[in-house]
């Protein structure tokens, strides 16, 4: 892609924060480490469903510590498998509807520990 002002007296071309050199003569080594993942079958996902306001049933999954794991990735695929809504709330990942079942297969599959909540927990 061409700079804005390639070829003209104001092309300044980018420079590395660091160092200072032009980007493509940088050396600097990369900053950002690379996330450690625990393996799956290292760690137990309880499932239980919900009971929230409205009449509204949630499954909830927990037990999966965000820095150990990717979440959204998790909610993305048990999304696609349940069809239905999530999102990712803090250490855990909710699925609306109550896809207790479905939900467990899949993680079972990935390779996690699975614990199923029977009963429904009414929760404000």
């Amino acid at each position: 892609m061409a700079r804005l002002f390639a070829g003209t007296k104001f092309d300044i071309p980018p420079t590395c924060d660091r160092c200072g050199k032009a980007e493509q003569d940088c050396e600097c080594p990369d900053i950002t480490p690379a996330k450690t993942l625990v393996e799956p079958s290292r760690q137990l996902a309880r499932i239980a469903v919900e009971k929230r306001k409205k009449g509204k049933v949630v499954t909830v999954i927990t037990g999966l510590a965000a820095a150990d794991n990717d979440l959204a990735s998790i909610c993305t695929r048990l999304k696609n498998a349940c069809g239905a809504g999530g999102t990712v709330d803090g250490d855990s990942i909710e699925i609306q509807g109550q896809h207790a079942q479905a939900v467990s297969e899949l993680l079972a599959s990935i390779g996690y520990k699975v614990k199923i909540t029977n009963e429904t927990v009414k929760k404000k």
